[in-house]
């Protein structure tokens, strides 16, 4: 086992507010046995422009060999961003409330105004189980979105010939993007230069060591195959492990070619990597061996291997840490009830935004608690200005009170304005719809036990951390 490297990061305890880790469930990591990890986006953090952008030329590349008029197209990392849904039905990306309500809406390249989101959408709840929505997990989707939006804008257009409909264009975008990742040179071209591509963090290793020598067992498991996992851990983990170790020294199993989700909902044979160099195979039997690397497999295999699970139960408790909500934690949450923990890089940007924006939040806070007082004050003399004998007072009053509540509005509006774009420029904050959670907040809430920017901010917790969640409020909890 390697040596511990706490004295690299000495000051490790000095946590910013944005490394922290946010638990919907209570975690007690001293219970935690076993730790699996995803790799892209999770253990290995992408430069968004430089991989999206890359992802979406060598996707409009494919497009266009296949006839398609797309030329002109051009990829814009700050148009989007993750927890967004594509409306297959009407052509629309939109951002929804933890309850399913559009408050936003873009179709093609233009933001909706609100009257035309109110017309679609009124009688509109957003329910992710219906095909006619598709939800953005991760910032794969980003590229897309880029690609559907300015397709949709061609396709009004009737400059698409062969797409019968929104819906379609969405599975010739899929088709392409699935080509880019599979068989296209796009992760060629990331081997042939990582510096371009990866944003390493050297806290990384620490982290794992960590875990390692409380005793936890660590899992690798990618949906990358083995080539490329390879060379990508090596060139952003092995600089900051001590002495002669390597990345592999930290896993005590590796899989690729995972198939996730289906890796976590079935029971898929696995083979074992016997020849590292020319990525040969042989199917295995058996329990899974530490050091090894295999591919494909399924969840219960693990189970069985590292954490003991027989008629009797487990006798650790495993966590699974990936980026994807529905592909890494949905179906780990669902099916097999291991603990989750979901990387979330935009939180950073996030947390650091609302805390720039405090002194503004604490005003608009005082100033929609004295409308909230105004609200009841005209509401109680519109009704007494209703009933029968009521004087001239009381409707002097009523204007005033009015008046009053439309400056206030004045002085409301550019905080109100500022603080729903706080995040995104277009679309806000990931994590909220103005004063509402956000759909991906509900779907975060619902499934991942933990969540965090990066998987170094375990490191701040420790392994024997018992990560507590924050009681839940209720809208009468302001009462007490």
């Amino acid at each position: 086992m390697v040596a511990s490297t706490r004295d690299q990061t000495a000051d490790f305890e000095r946590r910013s507010p944005e490394r922290g880790v946010f638990a919907n469930r209570t975690l007690n990591l001293r219970g935690v046995k076993a730790v699996g990890y995803d790799m892209d986006y999770t253990l290995i953090h992408y430069r968004v422009d430089e991989w999206e952008g890359h992802a979406f030329e060598q996707a409009r590349e494919i497009l266009g060999r296949r006839g398609l008029p797309v030329d002109d197209l051009t990829f814009d990392v700050d148009a989007f961003t993750i927890g967004l849904t594509f409306d297959l039905q009407l052509g629309n990306v939109i951002k929804a409330t933890r309850f399913g309500y559009v408050v936003r809406a873009q179709h093609g390249n233009r933001q909706l105004p609100f009257s035309a989101v109110r017309d679609a959408y009124t009688e509109i709840v957003v329910d992710l189980s219906e095909p006619r929505f598709e939800f953005m997990n991760t910032m794969f989707e980003l590229s897309r979105a880029s690609l559907w939006t300015q397709l949709v804008e061609l396709h009004d257009r009737k400059q698409l010939p062969g797409v019968t409909g929104y819906d379609d264009l969405y599975r010739v975008v899929d088709e392409a993007l699935t080509e880019t990742h599979l068989t296209s040179s796009l992760k060629a071209d990331i081997v042939a230069d990582p510096d371009r591509f990866v944003d390493p963090d050297p806290d990384l290793v620490p982290t794992l060591l960590d875990q390692r020598l409380a005793g936890k067992q660590l899992l690798l498991i990618t949906n990358s195959d083995w080539a490329y996992t390879k060379t990508m851990m090596a060139y952003t983990v092995d600089p900051y492990c001590p002495g002669d170790s390597t990345w592999r020294d930290l896993f005590d199993i590796v899989i690729v070619s995972a198939n996730k989700p289906q890796f976590f909902s079935r029971t898929n044979p696995i083979y074992r990597v016997v020849d590292e160099e020319r990525s040969l195979l042989q199917p295995h039997y058996g329990l899974l061996e530490s050091g090894a690397v295999y591919f494909g497999g399924n969840a219960r295999l693990v189970e069985q291997s590292l954490l003991g699970a027989g008629k009797s139960g487990f006798t650790g408790q495993p966590l699974y840490v990936g980026d994807h909500l529905f592909g890494d934690v949905l179906v780990t949450k669902d099916i097999l009830r291991w603990r989750t923990a979901l990387v979330v890089r935009e939180l950073e940007s996030e947390i650091n935004d609302a805390i720039t924006f405090g002194p503004e939040q604490d005003e608009l806070e005082k100033l929609m608690a004295r409308k909230v007082e105004l609200d009841r004050q005209q509401a109680r003399l519109r009704l007494e200005v209703s009933q029968p004998g009521s004087d001239r007072s009381t409707t002097s009053e009523l204007h005033r009170v009015g008046s009053a509540a439309m400056k206030l509005d004045e002085q409301i509006a550019p905080l109100a304005g500022r603080a729903a774009n706080l995040g995104n420029e277009r679309w806000g904050a990931l994590m909220r719809s103005g004063r509402d959670k956000s759909l991906f907040a509900r779907q975060v809430e619902r499934y991942a036990d933990v969540y965090m920017s990066r998987v170094s901010n375990l490191r701040y917790e420790t392994p024997f951390a018992y990560i507590r969640a924050s009681p839940g409020s209720l809208p009468h909890d302001s009462t007490s």
